[in-house]
């Protein structure tokens, strides 16, 4: 049975605000994800349909809260709660907030090519 932890996660990224440890079990990407600056990613996600997340994910809350737009409004997740996002949303991070989320790799890998060339751009 195939298992995975942040210390051995093959894939690591270190940007301002956010350290992400990563690794594929089966069809699906693992995030190990801590967010240290607030953060509303809204602007990663233009030229996607809707301008959204087109990736679900499920995740669980290690400490603080995210919060998602959503079509059915905004939902705030808090530590100890574990959570189902659809496709179509936007996430706002606080900092401080510690995560472990699953994600289809093929969504996620598709979603993050966008978000990616919209980090390139400078912003004005």
């Amino acid at each position: 049975m195939p298992k995975i932890s942040k210390d051995n996660a093959p894939d690591a990224l270190t940007l301002e605000g956010y350290e992400g440890h990563f690794g594929e079990l089966g069809d699906y990407t693992v995030g190990f994800e801590t967010y240290t600056a607030e953060a509303d990613l809204a602007d990663l996600f233009k030229g996607l349909p809707e301008d959204r997340c087109q990736c679900p994910h499920w995740g669980v809350v290690l400490k603080g809260k995210l919060e998602y737009t959503h079509d059915g409004g905004e939902t705030v997740v808090e530590a100890g709660e574990a959570y189902y996002v659809p496709a179509g949303h936007l996430p706002y991070l606080y900092a401080g907030t510690e995560v472990i989320e699953f994600s289809p790799t093929k969504e996620l890998v598709e979603t993050l090519e966008v978000v990616e060339k919209n980090m390139a751009v400078p912003r004005q």
